[in-house]
């Protein structure tokens, strides 16, 4: 479906959060499941789109996640014991596997197996050890389809649970950071959560995948790590749960025509066509998500469809789903009067026309207040004859 020689572009935790924040997008459950890159995408479709993160920032990023990890993961390690497990024996000497192997299945086949050996090592031993496991690799289903997530680093701690770590290169000034990002963040690891959760129910006995992940930014302005818990108990639930409701890759595929396909190689029009085939749910919170979403934006718009105002105002008006019908349902000429929706809109169109209304009469002159107007317009002009130039024109105004 990505065209021939198109290599597929993997399904990271950020792309699966976002899928997860709209799981009613068919259009971008199928370009996802099918390894199609979307920025390619929007670009031949004549709608490029600026998401994503500068190559500054990526360059910055890496910097500042290897200066985290380096020394043996001393300083990440040191982040864990004080914001997490302070009553840990300090992490001396802590025990970092080799998590190599050839592709994603085997990368994560590798992390599985380490990770049971240093939690057995860690709890069902007694030794008490730490274990960092640099970029592990899981499988997570989605939809049908395995999603293959790579998160920071994760940490065994000596009772032999399991800590996510996110490294950011956003600041945390004075102990705070952006909550939008932080937001963003605390969504992204709670994918990295449910996966592990999966490979944890696998084993026996079961270890504890701790809900509060370990966030490390740059602290204030300079290039030192610092830290904060984020609990991400409520994110992993509206994750999996939408998720969970997520419609099948295979029928979704069903529903196509026949040999639809959505590389950007194709003419302008027969992928255009391509892409309208599936349905999109568009919404504003789109536009930092996806790559497409200034295409789906402008497609809403010429649809006239009320998605493009918000999911809060599509939740509002029911079952009118144009701005044509909205407009009609106010002003009396379309809708059940009968239907909470088409009645607020009624009542709210009748209380603008009593305010525009009261606005204009009280910009109407009236009285001598009128009279003072007209005699002030007329006093000194050419052809006045009434002779109160002097009187209303004159000093004595």
């Amino acid at each position: 479906m990505r065209g021939p020689d198109v290599p597929a572009k993997a399904l990271d935790a950020r792309a699966l959060a976002a899928l997860a924040a709209n799981p009613g997008c068919r259009r971008r459950a199928i370009l996802d499941g099918a390894g199609v890159n979307k920025a390619a995408l929007a670009g031949a479709l004549g709608s490029p789109s600026g998401f994503g993160q500068s190559q500054f920032a990526l360059t910055r990023g890496n910097a500042f996640e290897a200066k985290v990890k380096g020394d043996g993961g001393a300083e990440l390690l040191r982040l864990v014991h004080e914001h997490l497990d302070p009553t840990a024996a300090p992490p001396a000497g802590a025990h970092l596997p080799d998590l190599g192997a050839p592709g994603p299945e085997g990368r994560t086949a590798r992390t599985e197996l380490t990770l049971r050996e240093a939690t057995h090592g860690a709890a069902g031993t007694g030794t008490g050890r730490w274990s960092l496991l640099d970029h592990p690799m899981f499988a997570l289903d989605v939809a049908g389809s395995p999603a293959f997530l790579e998160p920071d680093a994760v940490v065994v701690h000596p009772d032999g649970s399991w800590t996510v770590v996110e490294i950011k290169s956003f600041p945390m000034l004075d102990g705070s950071a952006d909550p939008a990002k932080v937001g963003a963040a605390a969504r992204q690891a709670a994918v990295y959560v449910l996966a592990l959760e999966q490979v944890a129910a696998r084993l026996d006995p079961a270890p504890a995948v701790r809900h509060r992940v370990l966030l490390v930014c740059p602290k204030d302005f300079s290039n030192l790590p610092t830290a904060s818990a984020v609990d991400v108990r409520k994110q992993r639930a509206v994750t999996a749960r939408q998720l969970a409701r997520l419609t099948r890759i295979e029928d979704i595929a069903d529903a196509l025509p026949e040999g639809t396909c959505f590389s950007p190689r194709l003419p302008a029009d027969e992928l255009t066509a391509a892409v309208e085939s599936v349905p999109a749910t568009y919404a504003p919170e789109c536009l930092a998500a996806c790559e497409l979403a200034f295409h789906c934006r402008d497609r809403s718009r010429a649809e006239g469809a009320v998605t493009s105002l918000g999911r809060s105002v599509r939740a509002e008006l029911g079952a009118l789903t144009t701005v044509s019908d909205v407009l009609a349902a106010a002003r009396g000429e379309r809708g059940d009067p009968a239907d909470p929706a088409v009645a607020a809109l009624r009542r709210a169109a009748r209380l603008r026309a009593e305010a525009l209304e009261t606005a204009a009469t009280r910009r109407a002159p009236q009285g001598l207040d009128a009279a003072l107007e007209a005699d002030g317009a007329g006093a000194g002009q050419p052809g006045a004859t009434d002779g109160t130039a002097g009187t209303w024109g004159g000093p004595h105004r």
